[in-house]
């Protein structure tokens, strides 16, 4: 089946200049057979390496929902892989790309992609360049304190002058949309709407990108590699503790040269006894927010998607393992 090929222009809200504008008019390839898929995607190697956007939109995305569409940017084009029509086939010949350490990732937030590639399609999302991290280490890196669940969205990156400077109106009314039908993304054929929502999800990725690696020093560079793939593992438990995952980023050497080596980075996850879950949180989030105020990390809940009664840590080990300790503490308290 051919691929179908769209260029959608700018939606009419949006101020496009500059840079920016490159990337706003490339082609829309829907893809549904992987030989509509370029082939030094298909086949990474170290001679070709490759930087692109990524973005999965589907049903309730998560272990358990229904991916619908994989998005692929390229400088030059978009694809967008239809799991749908193109099933697990087209899905699986992504997997070698998706799992690469040739190919970079840019995706803003991959926790909820990475589970559902894992859990339905057995692919470990690796190497990724997480734009929400970065955001975040842009921030520490000049001198502004970290803010517990302070998370930029996508939307606010997207409009941030900073990076972009793009307002994306369209998204709150795909949003209004799954809201009114959580089905929207199964739909075929893809209307022009869907077509181009999903391509406007990683449009600007490669412009971000470029704008943020300029501003982060070789430490949070190495923050920014590690972090994402503690991400990408952190609601993907399983029985053997990762074992099965490609290692963690090593500390460079021009890092270790310095004199001043990081912490390393890990990820802890506690288990909750059935039931304690909404004392933990507390009302209103108020207990679980303590905890983040008083450590250097990063805490998360599965919450309605999964998994239940876990909660994951992940930060320098000190500030993970104090976290872990106040949480436990707590456990114990009740």
């Amino acid at each position: 089946m051919a691929s179908t090929q769209q260029t959608l222009p700018p939606d009419p809200g949006e101020k496009i200049q500059g840079e920016e504008a490159q990337f706003s008019t490339v082609p829309i390839h829907v893809v549904t057979n992987p030989s509509e898929l370029p082939v030094e995607f298909l086949e990474p190697s170290a001679e070709t390496q490759l930087v692109i956007g990524f973005d999965c939109e589907g049903v309730d995305l998560c272990r358990h929902g229904t991916l619908c569409i994989m998005q692929l940017a390229f400088p030059d084009a978009i694809y967008l892989v239809d799991a749908v029509q193109g099933g697990e086939a087209v899905v699986q010949a992504c997997k070698p790309a998706l799992e690469s350490n040739y190919i970079t990732k840019v995706i803003h937030d991959c926790k909820r992609d990475s589970e559902a590639l894992y859990f339905q399609f057995g692919i470990k999302l690796h190497n990724v360049v997480d734009t929400q991290i970065a955001y975040s280490l842009i921030n520490e890196q000049e001198g502004h304190a970290r803010v517990p669940d302070c998370h930029i969205s996508f939307v606010g990156l997207l409009a941030d002058p900073r990076y972009c400077g793009v307002s994306y109106d369209e998204k709150e009314e795909v949003r209004v949309l799954l809201r009114q039908d959580p089905k929207y993304w199964t739909y075929r054929p893809l209307s022009e709407q869907m077509i181009r929502a999903a391509a406007d999800d990683v449009r600007f990725l490669l412009h971000i990108y470029h704008k943020m690696v300029q501003k982060l020093n070789d430490k949070s560079l190495w923050n920014l590699a590690v972090r994402g793939a503690l991400y990408c593992r952190c609601f993907c438990i399983n029985d053997n503790q990762f074992a099965d995952w490609p290692p963690l980023p090593s500390i460079p050497e021009n890092i270790v040269a310095d004199g001043s080596i990081p912490e390393e980075e890990v990820l802890s996850v506690v288990d909750v006894p059935p039931g304690k879950m909404g004392r933990v949180i507390g009302r209103r989030g108020a207990s679980i927010l303590s905890i983040k105020q008083s450590c250097d990390a990063e805490i998360f809940i599965g919450g309605a998607k999964g998994p239940p009664d876990k909660v994951f840590i992940i930060g320098p080990e000190k500030q993970a393992r104090k976290a872990q300790a106040i949480l436990m503490g707590k456990l114990l308290d009740f």
